[in-house]
This record gives structure tokens, sequence and C-alpha cells, in this order.
């Protein structure tokens, strides 16, 4: 899995063409202001503050690569400037009186999406402290010269709650969406690990193989010598028994790898599908040993039994549930199967203390805890049932969880594939049986 921190730091160049639109419209707004609309403004000091974005963008485009990533503490010491830059702009057009105020909120945005919280929160606050000061202390308002627009203080009160609760609010939504795709990013990675590791696990038999074979030609060969110089050096006292050895040995290896090719040969069907019932057996034989009875429970059997391709990301998601199930399960879990016309289903039933109702809605979304109690084996962070979750939803799957209202029965996990995406044998990803 690639570095979490270092992927999630801002991209120099991000910054350095957010900064270039900010001086195009800066630029462009002066102008306008000064010689179209004819306000008196300070042009030569609002050019001059402008000219310094311009040499810091230009410092860091010569300085640094376009992929440079930034260290945290750079980064908010270039969002400071930005902050300050924007401040003594409002400072010499109107404080917040100017309409274009709002604007504080940006450098704060932006350091939500990409900054630590903690570094968020003191930009916050730096800027609320800039805010407050533009509140008492700027420049007239640019208006037609000989007037001075006066704006009333409850006016200018507003404006300063407005643009501090704009900060507070949107660097606090900023975040919370930036973290949750950072955590679902992780855990997707994640997902992509265990698939990959599972689909290698299925690949062995077919390396097996190969290995056989190629291994088939030299080893026949050193049988072919061996039986040559036990012929040549007849009852020789000195290497008889050595030769002998060897023989002895390279006929071991030929019937080994007689064996493993004929496992191969004889099971590839066996291993490339399986019928529903041997799934079942396959991913529960893991979790029988850990003290928790498991009882299987066939239910609605209508037409022959699904043979399905063997999927790994269906047989470790399914398997993980189970090992839920177990973690949580105070004596007993059930495995319900069921298949007919339309669908296959499998039921998990636990009799532990179930899900709480406060998070049930979220379940399967990463890094969450899903259950208390269970211990410290069951109680991490939700990113086992997220991967769970995400691999059988790509084999065509539908999950539901739900606390059973039975007595002496926990958490209840549904698993249900519609039965036309068992036909579809062709792709592995996207379904997982056809009929029989």
């Amino acid at each position: 899995m690639p570095d979490i921190q270092q992927t999630a730091r801002l991209r120099l160049n991000t910054l350095i063409r957010l900064r270039w639109l900010a001086i195009i419209g800066q630029s462009a707004t002066v102008v306008i202001v000064a010689y179209w609309w004819q306000f008196p403004l300070p042009v030569s000091l609002c050019f001059t503050l402008i000219a310094c974005s311009a040499w810091l963008n230009l410092l860091l485009t010569f300085r640094y690569p376009a992929a440079h990533r930034l260290q945290p503490l750079a980064a908010l010491a270039i969002l400071t400037f930005d902050a300050l830059q924007l401040a003594g702009l409002l400072y010499m057009t109107g404080g917040l009186t100017n309409p274009f105020s709002v604007l504080m909120t940006v450098p704060v945005v932006i350091s939500a999406t990409s900054l630590p919280l903690s570094l968020t929160a003191i930009l916050g606050v730096f800027v609320m402290v800039l805010t407050t000061l533009l509140a008492f202390f700027h420049l007239p308002l640019p208006w037609f010269s000989g007037t001075e627009l006066a704006m009333p203080f409850l006016y200018v009160a507003g404006m300063w709650m407005a643009v501090l609760s704009t900060v507070a609010f949107t660097a606090i939504y900023a975040w919370r969406v930036a973290e949750e795709a950072r955590l679902l990013a992780n855990a997707l990675s994640a997902t992509e690990l265990v698939l990959q590791r599972e689909q290698h696990l299925s690949a062995l038999d077919g390396l097996a193989a190969a290995a056989a074979h190629e291994l088939g030609t030299p080893l026949a060969t050193i049988t072919l010598v061996a039986k040559e110089m036990e012929r040549a050096l007849g009852k020789d006292p000195k290497y008889h028994e050595d030769v002998t050895l060897l023989r002895s040995q390279s006929e071991r290896c030929r019937q080994i790898l007689k064996r493993l090719t004929s496992l191969s040969s004889d099971s590839e069907v066996h291993l490339a599908r399986m019928p529903l019932t041997s799934l079942v057996e396959e991913v529960i034989a893991p979790h029988r040993d850990f003290g928790i009875a498991i009882r299987l429970e066939p239910g609605e059997q209508v037409g022959p039994e699904p043979v399905g391709h063997r999927n790994p990301g269906v047989i470790y998601g399914f398997g993980n549930l189970v090992e839920n199930a177990v973690d949580f399960a105070a004596s007993a879990v059930v495995i319900r199967w069921s298949w007919n016309d339309r669908s296959v289903v499998f039921e998990i039933i636990d009799d532990g203390p179930g899900f709480p109702p406060e998070i049930i809605d979220r379940i399967g979304e990463p890094y969450m805890t899903t259950r208390q109690g269970g211990g410290e084996q069951g109680g991490g962070l939700g990113l086992g049932l997220f991967i769970a979750k995400t691999l059988l939803e790509r084999s065509g799957a539908t999950l539901a969880v739900s606390n059973a209202n039975e007595r002496g029965k926990g958490a209840i996990v549904k698993i249900e594939w519609p039965r036309d995406s068992f036909l579809n044998a062709g792709s592995a990803a996207s379904s997982m049986f056809d009929t029989a």
C-alpha cells in the first residue's frame, strides 16, 4: 500500500495554479475598480501585494518540480502568506465592507482538504483574528470621488459574523468530506491487496503444473544419465552405492512430479468450479476449532444445485463475515443457504450481542467499529467488514445486516445474488455461479 502520509500531502503545483488564478482575479478587479469605474484606490500598493504573490509563485515554480508535495508545515506557511496577502488587499479596499471579504475563507478550506486538523485549526484561528482586525482597521471602501460610503456598524458586525461562521462551517465540512475520501481510498487499496493475494493463492495450482512440466525434461535427463552410470560402473564398491542412491532419488522426484501433474489435471475443473455446498464447507472449515459451534441449516432448494466458479474475492468476503460472526458469538453460529429460480441466498446468524442500533445503518464503512463486546479480537475498525462487503458486491451480491428479534440470536448478515448473474460464466468478477 502506498504511504498514506505521502499521498495525503498537498501538491505544490496545485497551490501555484490556484495562486495564479487569484492573481489574475485580483489584478482584473483592481483595474476595473480604478480605471473603469474610476473609484479612488491605492493602485500601486495593491499591485505591490499582487506582485508579491506572483514573485512567490515564480520562486516556487523554478525552485521545485511540479510534482513536489509539500510538508504540512510548509503548506501551512504558504497558505498563511495567502491569507496575509488577501487581508492586506482588503485593508486597502474597505476591510469587511468589501464584498470580496468572504474570500478569507479560501485558505482555510484548502487547508481543511489536505492538512491535519490541528494545522487547519491554527490557520482558521489566524484568519479569524485577521478578519476581526479588518472589522476595525481599514481604509475607506472605494467609492465615487468626493463621497464616502459609510457602512453602519451593524452591517459590519453582520459581515464579521458571516465570514467567521463561513470559515468554521466550510472548514469542518471540507475536512470531513476529505477525511472520508482518504479513508475510503485507503480501504480500497487494502481491498485490492487482499484480492490480489487471494488470486495469487488460487493460481498456485497452475504454477505447480507449470513447474512440473518444466522440470520433467531435465529430470528425465538426470534419470537417464544415472542409469547409464549405474550400468557402466557395475558393482564398483567405491561409487555403486552413491549412483544407486542418485537413481532412486531421481525416480522419487519423477513420482512426485507425476502426482503433482496428475493432481492438477484431475482437479483442474474441481478447483475452478465448486458446488454451493462445497463453498460453504471451504469457508467454515478454518473456523471450526475456536470453541464456537457452527451449525449448517439448508433451506429452500429449487432446481439443481448451483455450481460456482472459484472466485477468490467471494471466498475471502464470505469467510470474513463468518469469522466476524465467530468472534462475537456467545456459543454458536448458524449458516443458512437456499436457492431457487431467482436467487441464491446465504444467511450468517450468531448469538452474540448484535449490532448497536446507532451504527447499524453505517455498517460497512471503512475504519468504523462495528460491534461492542467480543474483546480485542472482535473490536476492530471495520476495515475487514468493508473489504468483505466490497468484494462481495463486486461479484454481484447485495448485503443486508440486521439484528434478530428472537431470543438467543444476535446479528444477521444476509448475502443474496440474483440467479441471472450466476449464469454469466464468462465474467468471474461479476458472477460466481452458473447452473450445473
